[in-house]
């Protein structure tokens, strides 16, 4: 096991070359305030050194919002996006310290997608970014490294990527949102496919229930009924 000084040597942190593509970025994004011990504990924990460009993003971040906040992705954990990676997948995507994860959720956005790294339970393309889709309830592999990723989030189309998604006032609605809270539809998005997104009925959910809702079945019943 390394240690704390070992993972942050900032000798060998890929954070200086992170920084320099989101000053250059054509997307808006925000680098959320980091708090010092939960970086720390977040990168000790995970043994994710900040040489990788996630754990530089874990230790020198609290999270980055892409597109005024319509995408988060995760750091250690802040007051604005109060999830750090480590915590956010414990339970989900592993049970205990050390155990090799089935996939690594490290964003998501407010409409009820995940990002994932898959671990071998999303499908074939180990270590590449998988897409949970609110439209279909489905992963979908989108032959991204998490380098590539960033990049993504950080220069790509975001508009094509989310196309018919966005409502008017959109912006205005994502502010009032805090990181641990979605936006879900009526009807819901993998059901109807026809209503136009500004004639759906929206509302507000706790991700914690909207990952529930989701992905634990046995669940899934019970947390509706208490959404509604």
């Amino acid at each position: 096991m390394q240690t704390l000084e070992q993972l942050s040597n900032p000798k060998h942190s890929a954070w200086n070359t992170i920084s320099q593509w989101i000053e250059q970025a054509r997307n808006h994004c925000e680098v959320i305030k980091k708090d010092q011990s939960s970086a720390e504990r977040e990168i000790f924990s995970m043994q994710m050194p900040t040489s990788s460009p996630m754990g530089a993003v874990i230790y020198e971040t609290g999270g980055i919002l892409i597109h005024q906040g319509w995408l988060r992705i995760l750091g250690s954990g802040s007051f604005k996006l109060p999830r750090g990676l480590m915590d956010w997948n414990f339970s989900k995507a592993f049970s205990q310290s050390g155990e090799k994860p089935k996939y690594l959720l490290v964003a998501d956005d407010v409409i009820g997608g995940y990002f994932a790294i898959n671990g071998g339970a999303l499908g074939d393309n180990l270590g590449k970014i998988y897409y949970f889709s609110p439209k279909d309830m489905t992963w979908h592999d989108l032959n991204f490294s998490y380098t590539e990723f960033l990049l993504w989030a950080l220069n790509g189309d975001i508009d094509a990527f989310y196309q018919g998604l966005f409502w008017d006032n959109w912006q205005e609605d994502v502010k009032r949102l805090d990181g641990n809270q979605m936006i879900v539809f009526t009807p819901e998005l993998s059901t109807d496919k026809q209503t136009e997104i500004n004639q759906r009925q929206r509302s507000e959910i706790n991700i914690e229930t909207h990952y529930s809702m989701s992905f634990a079945e046995k669940d899934k019943f019970d947390m509706v009924y208490s959404v509604n």
